[in-house]
């Protein structure tokens, strides 16, 4: 039974000791989860830990939903989310993968940096809550998908709007 205060930080010793080949599934199903800065909605998933000659292979596929904000309207949103990791966990030095994760002498791996970053991977750079967000207006900032006000929403700040002309 994972600790509450910490659910994905897994005793794999029982693993260590198995032979080559062997692996062990483990399901997650929370509610809520917070991973320094992120925050998950209705996390789901499944880790399953093999044991190889060089290691333990960890691989997982989770779903959850985050809340982000639509970088046109600013309006707040629920987003899901989807992603697999796989890492390995090496006893020694010498058989490091690139992501130079090792199995710790107390044999407990805390997979929460882990699925951070992979879940971090699946969150769009500009998201949008539709992608015929109309934005906020320019001039007087109301929301255009709710109401147009009548504003031009070309503008002509720029210090480049004269070069328009030259091309009439």
């Amino acid at each position: 039974m994972p600790n509450p205060r910490k659910p994905f930080r897994i005793n794999v010793g029982f693993i260590i000791h198995e032979e080559v080949g062997y692996s062990h599934e483990i399901p997650f199903e929370m509610e809520k989860v917070k991973l320094e800065d992120l925050e998950l909605q209705n996390f789901t998933g499944r880790v399953e830990i093999g044991r190889t000659p060089q290691g333990l292979i960890v691989q997982g596929r989770f779903e959850a939903d985050t809340k982000l904000e639509c970088v046109r309207c600013l309006r707040e949103f629920t987003d899901p989310l989807e992603w697999e990791i796989t890492e390995l966990y090496a006893f020694t030095k010498k058989s490091v993968s690139e992501s130079e994760l090792l199995v710790p002498d107390d044999a407990h791996i805390d997979l929460a940096p882990l699925i951070r970053e992979y879940a971090l991977l699946e969150i769009p750079i500009k998201p949008l809550h539709d992608p015929e967000c109309k934005g906020l207006c320019i001039e007087c900032g109301q929301d255009l998908n709710v109401e147009d006000c009548g504003h031009s929403q070309e503008s002509d700040d720029s210090p480049f709007a004269t070069l328009k002309d030259l091309l009439k």
